[in-house]
């Protein structure tokens, strides 16, 4: 359940904080006063994508946070625990940063988590059902996913989903193997010129930085040989070198050690430092006998340089890539030669695809039926309630699609919605026949009957928030109220947000928060507030008559109060 909201420098919101209620919520205000911001700002807490414009205009960024309460149900515990997120006192705070570079961050209980993951989190929260919803109602995959969430085989097509995937690389791969002789043939040359130019090649991975190495001596030769002399005669071949020094520091401290004996360890000390300092000396001097000024040499490590950066532009950025590649194309190669086996083995993998395939289909399927029927009574009650008594409602599903040209990751299955909205009138898609009222109510009947099936074995669990962000669009009267009267019923299991421009609906609040714009030196604010009781009378004959409010209007708000407030005792 959402306890408290805050924004801050989103769209017109300067700052904004505000405490929402258990049961219904409703915000209502004039057309264009940024009732959909409080919307839009839930939608980045539960993962939407973000964009640099929603920053209001002189901010850097925009912050949208919320306070959640939440039940420790065994799969959010888990969800939690994978990305180090730990539930405080039952509490999640959800915060979302949208930056001006266009980029945006996300935190739970302060730390840093991914977009992916606030959407994994996001059912555990909330639900919102926006205007937009309702088109999207028109696509058969929405209905087949709307389907599966209520006969819960969301599972089943997750897994039926690998089950295909698997399927199809085999068939892609049967007809890869099975192609054209002349097309194996070109790749057999292929896979087989390539292969021999990297063994030929003998790379080693350590080869480049060693080659590198030598060729850096050897094409600086004069300043090596140079600088290996004068580091040789300061160390031992001078008159003034280290070696000869120390030679004299020892001399004279043998006097020294005659006379006061408790010095002798200095005298090991000595010829120590002296006889490490000849061994560089010597080291240093056999190091530049061993070197070669032939240019043959230096010639000769610039052309296998050269050759290793040519294989390297054809076949990997590294030795170790490049050798990759030449284990892979060999083992292509290997199988274009033996394809008969690779036939045979591949045949093997998508006939056991495809057998387990057509097992989880025709129980998803069979499944998928059954829930159908339970969803049609359901869906076709809830719209009696909704004012739309006669209607009907239908599944429909498309026969002849269980070979392999119908097959999908979500099964054989094609779903349709069918609606007949009058008596007499055959059930057809919805597209064609629903008003944007009747589609109104028809959203909402499926949302509630789903919201339902959500809550199954979840009666611990802290009611979640659902935002309908004007889900009465269309609608008025009669019907107004009955959407009103369904809307306060859900309430009852689930906290409800509801962006709403009807009175009959505002009057079933529990809370009623007033949206509102003004202007202020030339710069626009966005405020909610929550209203009281007389101030709720006043709003809701603001929507009953408008601009003007008149006493009629007024007194009918105190009769719409009234009557709700009857109909919950």
């Amino acid at each position: 359940m959402l306890q408290e909201l805050n924004v801050e420098g989103y769209a017109v919101v300067a700052k904004l904080r505000v405490r929402f209620q258990p049961g219904l919520n409703l915000l209502t205000g004039e057309t264009g006063s940024g009732k959909s911001i409080v919307v839009d700002a839930l939608s980045l807490l539960l993962g939407a994508r973000a964009a640099s414009d929603v920053i209001r205009a002189g901010c850097r960024r925009a912050r949208v946070a919320a306070v959640f309460e939440v039940a420790e149900a065994p799969a959010l515990r888990t969800l939690l625990s994978e990305s180090g997120v730990e539930l405080e006192q039952g509490e999640l705070i959800v915060e979302r940063e949208v930056l001006d570079s266009g980029k945006s961050r996300a935190y739970v209980n302060g730390r840093l988590v991914t977009l992916a993951f606030l959407r994994s989190l996001a059912p555990f929260l909330g639900d919102i059902h926006g205007q937009h919803e309702q088109q999207s109602l028109f696509s058969p995959r929405t209905q087949l996913e709307m389907l599966d969430a209520f006969a819960a085989t969301t599972d089943d097509c997750a897994g039926i989903g690998e089950i295909y995937r698997t399927w199809r690389r085999a068939d892609e791969r049967l007809c890869e193997l099975r192609g054209n002789e002349q097309e194996r043939l070109r790749l057999s040359d292929l896979y087989r010129f390539q292969h021999r130019e990297i063994s030929e090649a003998k790379l080693d991975p350590a080869e480049v930085e060693q080659l590198t190495q030598r060729r850096d001596v050897l094409g600086n030769l004069a300043r090596v040989e140079e600088n290996a002399a004068r580091a040789y005669d300061v160390l031992y071949d001078s008159s003034a070198s280290a070696s000869t020094q120390l030679a004299a520091a020892q001399k004279a401290l043998e006097d020294l050690i005659a006379l006061d004996p408790s010095l002798g360890s200095l005298k090991e000390r000595l010829e120590g430092a002296r006889a490490n300092i000849e061994d560089a000396a010597f080291e240093i001097r056999s190091y530049v006998d061993r070197l070669e000024p032939d240019p043959e040499v230096l010639a000769a490590i610039e052309d296998r340089l050269a050759l290793i950066e040519r294989l390297k532009r054809k076949y990997g950025a590294t030795v170790g890539e490049m050798l990759a590649y030449g284990s892979e194309v060999e083992g292509r190669l290997a199988e274009l030669e033996s394809s008969d086996i690779a036939i045979t083995e591949t045949e093997e993998q998508r006939q056991d695809a495809a057998e387990r395939y057509q097992a989880l289909a025709k129980s998803l399927s069979e499944r998928r039926r059954q829930a159908s029927g339970k969803l049609q009574s359901q869906v076709e009650k809830e719209l009696a309630a909704l004012a739309m008594d006669k209607a009907r409602f239908e599944i429909g599903f498309d026969e002849g699609e269980c070979d392999e040209t119908g097959w999908s990751a979500s099964g054989w299955d094609r779903v349709r919605f069918l609606v007949s909205a009058n008596p007499g009138q055959p059930p057809r898609p919805m597209a064609q026949v629903a008003s944007g009222g009747e589609l109104s109510r028809i959203t909402l009947a499926l949302k509630s009957c789903l919201i339902s099936t959500f809550g199954k074995g979840r009666k611990k669990d802290a009611p979640r928030t659902l935002v309908f962000d004007e889900i009465d669009s269309g609608v008025g009267g009669r019907v107004a109220e009955a959407l009103g009267r369904r809307l306060k019923k859900l309430s009852a299991s689930h906290q409800l947000l509801c962006v709403t421009h009807l009175p009959q609906i505002a009057g079933f609040a529990d809370a009623h928060y007033f949206v509102e714009k003004e202007e202020r030196k030339s710069e626009t604010f966005a405020s909610v507030a929550e209203l009281s009781e007389s101030e709720r009378v006043d709003e809701l004959a603001r929507m009953l008559s408008g601009a003007e409010v008149t006493p009629a209007a007024v007194k009918h708000a105190h009769q719409i109060l009234k009557a709700n407030r009857q109909r919950a005792g």
